[in-house]
């Protein structure tokens, strides 16, 4: 009977010490998606790029989502980085070395629901060099999902075949 009450108690210990450490599942919205922005930068001026968010699941917990971050330019460049949200908050950071030179950015943007399943942010950043760095601000809408662009193309193929 004693080694039953014992077996019963390690049992009912671990699974406790489990429950305790166990880590809250993410309860945060979800950003993941493609993103079209038009920005302004103190030194480059106007631009366009496209960011993607990508939600890491199995680090986000509670109400903190955390992303992997990538920008790509007109000309095919590509930044990657991190974010992190908090709410309505998101924290981005991305750098580049391309063997020649190191290119960093720190941002901060605020985010919005644009549609039931579509988010815009607008992100504040500022990127150090050894001449006092640049900064700019961006506004970015996420993209319409790719199924709904290739519905609306077979819609339209398939009534193309019906008057025919």
């Amino acid at each position: 009977m004693k080694k039953l009450f014992l077996l019963l108690l390690v049992i009912a210990n671990a699974a406790l010490i489990n429950f305790v450490e166990a880590k809250p599942i993410f309860t945060g919205a979800d950003y993941s998606g493609v993103y079209a922005c038009k920005g302004s930068n103190s030194k480059v001026g106007d631009y366009e790029v496209e960011a993607t968010l990508k939600l890491n699941r199995s680090i986000s917990q509670g109400a903190y989502g955390v992303y992997d971050f990538n920008t790509e330019t007109e000309n095919s460049l590509v930044y990657r980085g991190q974010a992190i949200a908090n709410g309505y908050k998101l924290a981005l950071t991305f750098n580049l070395i391309d063997g020649l030179r190191a290119e960093f950015s720190t941002g901060i943007a605020d985010v919005k629901r644009i549609s039931p399943t579509r988010w815009a942010y607008t992100n504040h950043y500022y990127e150090p060099n050894g001449r006092g760095g640049d900064y700019g601000t961006e506004y970015c809408v996420m993209k319409k999902p790719a199924k709904a662009a290739k519905k609306a193309k077979s819609v339209a193929v398939k009534k193309a075949v019906d008057t025919e």
